[in-house]
């Protein structure tokens, strides 16, 4: 954990570390074998603290919420970790492929048209 970063930056940071298992599993309405279920299916890979207790993120906490979703649905844990991590690398390579464009667009201007 980085104890260097002032607070504010801290709470504003969505991969600070901030939650303890049972905290998280808490604010999910799960359980801590839940998420070290995740864990293990390497959805999320938890923070260690120093005393080597799990931490998880706010965006760790979003992916986890999602999976749970879909584990509620009727979806077997693998599984539903294989699709949540199928859909952030789409919403990763979608966000990067929109990068692409806008940098294409201002970059190419239209040159003259047939007369």
């Amino acid at each position: 954990m980085t104890p260097d970063k002032p607070l504010r930056d801290r709470l504003d940071d969505d991969d600070y570390p901030a939650y303890t298992m049972g905290r998280a599993a808490e604010m999910l309405g799960t359980t801590p074998g839940f998420l070290r279920a995740i864990g293990e299916a390497r959805l999320i890979t938890p923070l260690r603290s120093e005393g080597g207790h799990r931490r998880y993120s706010r965006y760790q906490l979003r992916i986890a919420a999602r999976a749970r979703e879909l584990v509620d649905r009727g979806t077997p844990i693998e599984a539903a970790c294989r699709i949540v991590i199928l859909e952030d690398q789409l919403e990763e390579a979608q966000r990067i492929n929109a990068e692409y464009r806008r940098a294409a667009n201002t970059t190419t201007s239209p040159g003259p048209g047939p007369h």
